[in-house]
């Protein structure tokens, strides 16, 4: 599988505060893949790095196969960036956004207004494309800001925190957007502190604490390297009512054999028994030493 992005101890430093610290990974063409932290671990910067907006202090990185030191004007042709918040213009109409970002990213005038009609519709904001950016609600804001991204056909979609701030509805449609972009072949670099986020979008994950990776892998391979033994959760019934145990053993038959034994002496009969998988959450907090309460923090300095 080709590469995307590839990182080598990409660093950047602010006087005495190292904000990203010697990072090395590599994002794969046509995956989504994400960088998962609390706010203030560096997420942000890593994308202003790869996208051009600040120069690294050390390190280096190749982007579609270009060096981001010496072909940083190539790589801008071939990505959209979606910051997290918008770079739109508050007075201009949906579709003359569309139309303005698409001469910045230099598509020809005869195909502007094709592309920013197709991108109007596909993201189901036909009807609000005279309408002005500013009395958008902030789902549509978001939806045009990442529409705005695409106008070039870029290979490569950079996403900050893109559902931060979105009520339930628009949230849960921006993800659907997300998973039919990667579903056309679209590489996507998406930042967030949200564990669900994470776990329900990204291929692969990379954990990232106080500006280093300390985990990557997928959601899965990261779940796996906290399973330590097995647990089984038995729902438990008697005459005086029902109750649901939880049992941990080193594999399924011993944790199976302690919840029986425990109905044996207790007088109840097993009704129903599950395996519990760990979960995206026990792996952050054992593999960051964070609690999970930590990535709903205030945002601080990135």
């Amino acid at each position: 599988m080709n590469v995307a992005i590839e990182t080598e101890g990409l660093t950047k430093t602010y006087g005495a505060l190292t904000a990203v610290d010697h990072i090395s990974f590599e994002v794969r063409e046509g995956e989504v893949f994400a960088l998962l932290g609390p706010n203030g671990a560096g997420k942000t910067t890593t994308i202003r790095m790869l996208t051009g907006l600040s120069r690294p202090t050390a390190g280096n990185a190749r982007v579609l196969g270009l060096d981001l030191r010496r072909e940083l004007p190539r790589i801008k042709k071939q990505v959209g960036v979606v910051p997290e918040h918008s770079n739109l213009y508050a007075e201009l109409s949906a579709r003359d956004n569309l139309i303005f970002m698409g001469q910045l990213y230099g598509v020809p005038r005869a195909e502007r207004g094709e592309r920013a009609d197709e991108l109007l519709r596909r993201f189901r904001l036909g009807e609000k494309r005279d309408v002005p950016f500013a009395r958008l609600s902030r789902g549509m804001k978001r939806a045009l800001t990442i529409a705005a991204a695409l106008i070039h056909r870029p290979r490569l979609l950079f996403l900050d925190e893109p559902t931060v701030g979105l009520d339930v509805v628009s949230a849960r449609g921006l993800r659907a957007l997300i998973e039919r972009l990667r579903g056309e072949g679209v590489t996507i670099f998406l930042t967030t502190h949200y564990l669900e986020e994470a776990g329900r979008l990204a291929d692969r994950v990379a954990l990232i604490v106080r500006g280093r990776i300390v985990a990557l892998d997928t959601v899965e391979g990261l779940k796996s390297r906290v399973s330590r033994g097995v647990t089984v959760e038995a729902h438990l019934a008697s005459p005086s009512g029902e109750e649901r145990l939880r049992f941990r053993g080193e594999d399924v038959e011993t944790a199976l054999r302690v919840a029986l034994d425990h109905a044996a002496a207790e007088g109840k009969r097993v009704m129903a028994v599950n395996t519990i998988q760990p979960t995206l959450e026990e792996a952050f907090i054992e593999l960051t030493g964070l609690s999970a309460e930590v990535m709903l923090a205030e945002k601080g300095n990135r």
